[in-house]
């Protein structure tokens, strides 16, 4: 490592910043596996399967939402347990929009309601779903949906001061009610079966190679466009202060700030992209049901930041993709063994890489991320950064 930051190539690495080296990495990355899908033949070895690109784009999914939990746990120290509900909501909002496009090509050929529907007997949609068979429609519940509940819940809670664990039980309550209540027929959203049998999106084919191909490019770009709005607010002067929550809440709102409206913000932002991860993760797996909602899926989206590096954006990124390859793996060999391995490296990487595997990094380019408030470490170094906060003198400012 040490021989290769020495290189001409290295230096020139260790002048990047992490919001160029980052999107460069994705870019390229989705720019190789692309050409190597179309224009190489399946015998030859640098070939990429179809399967491989449906793969890769549901790690691009998870990337994103870990991205989405890192920016409230990282950031501003909001330990939630309940991002899956968000995730599962614009996956819901998108499996609706998907529904409505089947249209007579169902099992019961009934051209106004989805399968489930006639199943159970039912002679017409529920009132939520009017408008679900429009685009708009769906983009703005991908949106609202998740970014509602968030609102809902974080005024609640943060304008009561509950925070820590407490927190953290909370949103796990919430997730699981929610789960719970989607498992019910009565909602309308499938039951535990959930929606599936999708046919198309936008007028093509979810089973030609070429739209999987296309749902791969669009969720390397809006991790993109995730991880480029995520830096610039944690570089702005409303990230500043975010920080000086983390780092110190109290003495934040001492100085003037109300720290609940930027808690609220910020978990809202983060609602709303979990919910678009949900939403193009929908089309690529080809199902959503109420398991989305599962207590256990928010906690593996905290454990891949902890093991890629918190408060750093980059490390989220690195963890969703490096455990949930680490899972495919494993599970293929021994499923019934991955929750305990999937524990045991927690624990391992707690101990051993406290600051994950953003950690590892040169520190020069470390701390040049945190000249752009990019690599800006958890609350353990509050003292070291107390100066930090000094500088936020007028809440106007952040405003």
């Amino acid at each position: 490592m040490s021989t290769f930051i020495q290189s001409p190539f290295g230096q020139k690495i260790q002048k990047l910043s992490s919001l160029h080296f980052v999107i460069g990495c994705l870019l390229i990355s989705t720019l190789y596996a692309t050409v190597c899908n179309l224009a190489f033949t399946e015998g030859s070895f640098l070939h990429v399967s179809d399967y491989t690109i449906s793969l890769f784009g549901k790690y691009l999914c998870y990337a994103l939402l870990a991205l989405a939990v890192d920016l409230v746990w990282g950031y501003c120290g909001i330990l939630s347990l309940g991002h899956g509900a968000f995730f599962a909501l614009g996956g819901y909002a998108m499996g609706m929009y998907l529904m409505r496009q089947i249209g007579d090509r169902g099992v019961y050929g009934n051209p106004d309601l989805p399968d489930f529907m006639v199943f159970l007997n039912w002679s017409e949609m529920p009132w939520y779903w009017a408008g679900s068979d429009n685009i708009l429609w769906m983009v703005a519940m991908v949106f609202i949906g998740p970014g509602l509940l968030a609102y809902v819940f974080g005024n609640l809670a943060f304008r009561s001061r509950v925070s820590g664990v407490y927190l953290s039980i909370m949103t796990q309550a919430v997730t699981y009610a929610l789960m719970l209540a989607f498992f019910r027929n009565e909602m309308g959203f499938g039951g535990n079966n959930g929606l599936t049998d999708f046919k198309e999106i936008f007028g093509l084919s979810l089973q030609n190679p070429s739209t999987k191909l296309v749902l791969f490019v669009a969720t390397s770009v809006a991790l993109c466009i995730g991880y480029i709005i995520s830096h610039y607010i944690v570089s702005s002067k409303m990230g500043r202060v975010v920080t000086a929550i983390r780092d110190a809440e109290s003495r934040t709102r001492f100085v003037g700030f109300k720290t609940e409206h930027y808690k609220v913000w910020i978990f809202v932002v983060s609602a709303m992209l979990a919910g678009v991860a949900g939403a193009l993760y929908v089309p690529q797996v080809g199902i959503i049901n109420p398991g989305e909602f599962s207590p256990l899926n928010s906690i593996e989206m905290v454990i891949w930041v902890a093991i890629g590096g918190r408060g750093t954006l980059y490390g989220a990124i690195i963890g969703a993709v490096l455990v949930s390859y680490a899972k495919t793996r494993f599970t293929a060999i021994m499923p019934e063994a991955w929750l305990f391995a999937l524990g045991g490296l927690f624990v391992l990487s707690t101990l051993l890489l406290p600051k994950g595997i953003a950690g590892m990094l040169p520190a020069s380019w470390a701390k040049g991320s945190e000249k752009e408030n990019d690599g800006i470490e958890p609350s353990d170094n509050y003292e070291n950064k107390r100066s930090e906060s000094n500088n936020i003198s007028n809440p106007a400012e952040a405003k």
